[in-house]
């Protein structure tokens, strides 16, 4: 029994490794083969295959949007013009109620953020154990396909918002509005080292926020479906998968909204005054 649970959670472990490329102190720059090497490379590392999905799948958003805007018709909308038009008229009203100011950057960011996240988001629908055994046949050992599993791509996505939020506050309220939000609310100028403390807490928890919602929830369902396929039997792992895609949709489609939401909420306080 020992051995076994630790065949499995051998095999979990293979599963959620990435395909990392980066400096090893003994071995130079080279692909990791386990957690250790990872480990010794450190900052001066990239996960080569989250690098890849979410770039292919960034570019199959362009491709997508791009095709149904160049085919565009009033008289003959195509099934794709109207399934765009459905995902841009959900966006556009969620910016229109969530974000009061005047900056047309706003309901592109938020379309690119909700379409781009649901793409990754999607990638875990994909048999858990396809295109890593694919991989395999051509010689690379491990291959995780869905980006938001990574913390590392969750945090650059919080990040990017994070700093688009203190560029659009500093032009709208200048460098001395945006310093003296932190050091004199809520408490005026007599208490400005709890100010700051409070304000820099609050500053500092929205990307962290943004970035542990999403990879939580996508690394939960993301195991789920790895324990599925390791400790089921083949011939009833569709009467179990089938049941908990279905309901991964919704978390899918649930958890980029609300990245979305709370980027259109972030960016309109961003231009507030106070």
């Amino acid at each position: 029994m020992a051995s076994e649970n630790q065949s499995v959670s051998s095999q979990i472990a293979h599963h959620l490794q990435n395909l990392t490329f980066g400096s090893h102190p003994e071995r130079g720059w080279s692909i990791a083969h386990d957690a250790a090497d990872i480990k010794a490379m450190g900052f001066m590392s990239i996960n080569l295959d989250t690098m890849f999905w979410s770039t292919l799948l960034g570019g199959l958003f362009i491709f997508i949007f791009a095709r149904a805007a160049k085919h565009f018709s009033i008289e003959k909308p195509t099934r794709l013009q109207c399934f765009v038009e459905m995902v841009i008229e959900l966006v556009d009203s969620s910016v229109k109620e969530g974000f009061t100011a005047t900056n047309k950057l706003i309901a592109p960011l938020a379309l690119t953020i909700f379409c781009w996240v649901v793409l990754m988001n999607s990638m875990d629908l994909i048999p858990v154990t396809l295109i890593p055994e694919a991989a395999k046949l051509i010689g690379i050992n491990h291959m995780k396909v869905v980006p938001t599993t990574d913390i590392n791509a969750t945090f650059g996505l919080s990040i990017g918002v994070f700093i688009l939020m203190i560029a659009f506050s500093i032009k709208a309220k200048g460098i001395g509005g945006f310093f003296g939000e932190l050091a004199l609310n809520p408490f005026g100028k007599w208490l400005i080292p709890l100010n700051l403390a409070l304000e820099l807490t609050s500053l500092l928890s929205k990307p962290i926020s943004l970035s542990l919602r999403l990879f939580g929830n996508l690394f939960a369902g993301e195991m789920v479906f790895i324990l599925i396929a390791l400790l089921i039997p083949p011939a009833l792992q569709c009467v179990a998968s089938v049941p908990w895609a279905l309901f991964h949709i919704l978390v899918i489609l649930l958890q980029a909204f609300i990245f979305m939401t709370l980027t259109i909420i972030y960016m309109g306080q961003a231009h507030e005054h106070h």
